[in-house]
């Protein structure tokens, strides 16, 4: 009982602090907006001026912000209960940089015939992609790994070795690139949710509709694999099946919000710790504290990166990985 009373304890400190986060950040920016003139540009009685920045420009790109902070953070805690490994992130063990890939893939041969098509098609043809990039590296890390069994240790480091393999490539079709190109793409891959309009938010929105609530609906089989295979499969778990098809919900998590938000890493990592040392290891309370902490995670980090240096904009993946960088490290010196 204490723990339930604890764990709707912070959901709702968590949800006032998103909301208040919000708040701040509807105000702040380079056309500074009163708390009363965004209450009542929200109510319809606002100027066309102030509705234009709000509804066009800083209500989308929040509602990307919560969106890729929830699915990471979800993503990250799933491979890390998954994998028997704290060290478990889609950017550390390659899945962002597979779908990076595949991304980059589609600037270089793609992008000007779907444009031609229809400017909006190709930010839903986008997570596709990233689903696909994701999947081919999720499938590369775990055959290499497999040796009777995965070896959370030997995951890691092949995932490492798979990461670097997808950041060369990268890197060559950049060179191949023209200049705009290759600006967009090596913005894009720092992490950076600026430009977004509600069309990305109707691209990951169904992604994150079905996947995060389908995690949630996956918490006992999350809790019983985390006990260990040998545990689990005495417990009646279908041990392989259960954890591909946890697998295949992290990775469709994470190359959606890749494919609109760029390589933002260290959320799926530093999050679920965050989550476990404030509600315990079940991941009934795992998983959704992981989701609102990430969300708030990057609608801060994205408050900071619009406003620190303004009128210039830190991209938020630069942002969340000074924070995660740092968390990472100690987690390192700590273990």
């Amino acid at each position: 009982m204490k723990r339930r009373t604890k764990t709707w304890i912070v959901a709702i400190t968590l949800i006032l602090a998103i909301i208040v986060t919000l708040l701040i950040s509807l105000n702040m920016g380079v056309i500074r907006i009163t708390p009363s003139q965004v209450f009542q540009t929200l109510l319809g009685n606002g100027s066309e001026q102030n509705a234009l920045v709000l509804f066009q420009f800083r209500l989308p790109r929040m509602v990307i912000a919560l969106l890729i902070g929830a699915g990471m953070a979800v993503s990250g805690a799933i491979l890390q209960s998954v994998t028997h490994n704290e060290l478990a992130d889609p950017g550390i063990i390659g899945i962002n940089a597979g779908a990076g890939f595949f991304v980059v893939l589609y600037i270089y041969y793609f992008q000007d015939s779907i444009v031609q098509l229809g400017g909006t098609l190709s930010v839903y043809i986008l997570p596709l992609f990233a689903l696909g990039g994701s999947l081919v590296a999720a499938i590369l890390i775990y055959v290499i790994s497999w040796k009777n069994g995965v070896n959370p240790i030997r995951l890691i480091l092949v995932g490492i070795g798979i990461n670097s393999m997808f950041a060369a490539l990268i890197i060559i079709f950049q060179l191949k690139m023209d200049p705009d190109d290759f600006t967009r793409a090596t913005v894009w891959l720092t992490g950076d949710i600026s430009g977004t309009d509600w069309s990305y938010v109707l691209a990951l929105l169904p992604w994150i509709l079905l996947f995060v609530p389908f995690a949630f609906y996956k918490a006992k089989s999350l809790d019983t694999l985390h006990l260990g295979d040998d545990v689990a499969k005495g417990l009646g778990t279908r041990v392989e099946g259960e954890r591909s098809l946890l697998l295949f919900i992290a990775v469709a998590l994470a190359g959606a919000c890749v494919a609109v938000g760029g390589g933002i890493a260290f959320i799926g990592l530093v999050i679920p710790h965050l989550a476990r040392k404030l509600v315990g290891a079940t991941h009934q309370t795992i998983l959704p504290i992981s989701a609102l902490m990430g969300a708030l995670l990057l609608v801060l980090a994205d408050t900071i990166g619009r406003n620190l240096l303004a009128p210039s904009e830190i991209p938020v993946g630069i942002v969340v990985s000074v924070i995660g960088g740092g968390y990472f490290i100690y987690l390192l010196m700590k273990s």
